[in-house]
């Protein structure tokens, strides 16, 4: 049975993969499976009928027969678990893909989306220019970390799996910030990360929809 996954009919990242339905995307077209996409409106996506699916009211949601899920991590798990290519044979290192996965999500992304939120939320603030550094501080310590974790190793854990699919992902999300960019290691990791076909795939489809809303097709 073909999945259905939902993304934004008018994505806020403007086409820069980032939205978080690009973490399902990418998972699908690393492990073959096709799927298709049905796009939602912001309004829509706080309507009853897709809060049943998602009952925060955000994208993107999984629909696979009677299984419906909800959360980018816990879908890129179960795309993962039903199907070869994202999760190790050896249990051992099963276990330590699954851990980065949700190292990336848990430790990784909120001091990240904490940054990008205090634009919007916290400008008119009178602390605001004040709390930026410490922001970026608190991303740089979780770095630091990672990048010595990382060293000169192509990806996390031996083989490319999930919990890089997760933790690029993240990453991705300091471009424009130049904090990225202070990491050699992180930043090539990302480049091996995006280079992947499987990547292509996911992030040409994703900005195909951007492109059609930007052009009213």
């Amino acid at each position: 049975m073909t999945p259905t996954i939902t993304a934004f009919e008018r994505s806020p990242d403007r086409g820069k993969g980032q939205a978080r339905d690009m973490r399902v995307r990418w998972a699908l077209e690393e492990v073959g499976q096709p799927y298709e996409v049905r796009l939602v409106s912001f309004r829509e996506m706080k309507k009853p009928a897709h809060r049943a699916l998602q009952p925060f009211g955000q994208i993107p949601t999984y629909e696979e027969g009677d299984l419906a899920l909800f959360e980018s991590g816990a879908i890129v798990f179960h795309i993962a678990e039903r199907h070869a290519g994202l999760l190790p044979d050896d249990a051992n290192a099963r276990a330590r893909a699954i851990a980065w996965m949700f190292a990336a999500l848990n430790t990784v992304e909120p001091p990240i989306v904490e940054l990008e939120q205090a634009p919007y939320a916290e400008r008119d603030k009178p602390w605001y220019e004040e709390r930026l550094p410490i922001l970026k501080d608190r991303i740089r310590g979780r770095l630091d970390e990672l990048s010595r974790r990382l060293g000169d190793a192509d990806w996390l854990d031996g083989a490319f799996s999930a919990g890089d699919l997760m933790m690029v992902m993240v990453l991705r999300r300091l471009y424009g910030s130049r904090i990225l960019e202070e990491y050699p290691n992180l930043s090539a990791y990302v480049a091996r990360g995006e280079a992947r076909p499987a990547f292509k795939r996911a992030f040409d489809a994703q900005l195909a929809v951007f492109t059609g809303a930007s052009t009213g097709r």
